[in-house]
């Protein structure tokens, strides 16, 4: 069971049967009276985002979520298909389920699938990803600043904003979690 001061970034309980990744916390110290957890829970089935406080004396039930490495094979749309590796066992999941990790996913990528009872729940991505700019205005001579964005497409169709000196070919690396891009390849 884990105390309220447990409930950590990223932490996964379970609240009512459903699992919860802790997305924010804040801890308040009350004098004698303690001190109060205020989270912010995201359901991971449902991706609604709660608040929730917890007393010092709470009593929170750890989730049994497991993960498992798969490869992303392709999708038809509506349908992303992986595999296991190792086991060559197969998965389909939704376009709902598997969300913004579309953006980002090419086929052949390794990424972890995580269950809770048995089905899945979500796609969990790497931090980030390298991907290939395929297309993106040229730089206007003399407006080359770094404070200036423009609009890039990436090989898995997905747009960014990235700084005027990124050209078409580039491989940047982009943030899976906030969808930003940090760096060109070097």
């Amino acid at each position: 069971m884990y105390q309220p001061t447990d409930l950590k970034k990223g932490v996964v309980c379970q609240i009512d049967s459903q699992p919860y990744r802790v997305i924010d916390y804040n801890q308040k110290v009350m004098g004698r009276g303690g001190s109060i957890v205020n989270v912010k829970l995201k359901n991971l089935i449902t991706g609604a985002v709660i608040p929730k406080t917890f007393k010092g004396q709470d009593k929170i039930e750890p989730a049994e979520v497991t993960s498992k490495t798969v490869q992303y094979l392709y999708n038809d749309g509506s349908v992303f298909f992986f595999m296991d590796p190792n086991s060559f066992e197969q998965f389909e999941l939704s376009a709902d389920l598997v969300d913004e990790a579309k953006n980002f996913m090419k086929e052949g990528d390794e990424l972890a699938l995580q269950f809770f009872d048995g089905k899945v729940i979500t796609v969990e991505m790497p931090k980030n990803v390298y991907l290939e700019v395929t297309y993106t205005e040229a730089v206007v001579k003399g407006d080359t600043t770094s404070s200036v964005l423009k609009d890039a497409t990436l090989e898995t169709g997905a747009v960014v904003k990235v700084p005027a000196f990124i050209k078409v070919g580039d491989i940047i690396s982009v943030d899976t979690s906030t969808g930003e891009y940090r760096e060109r390849k070097k």
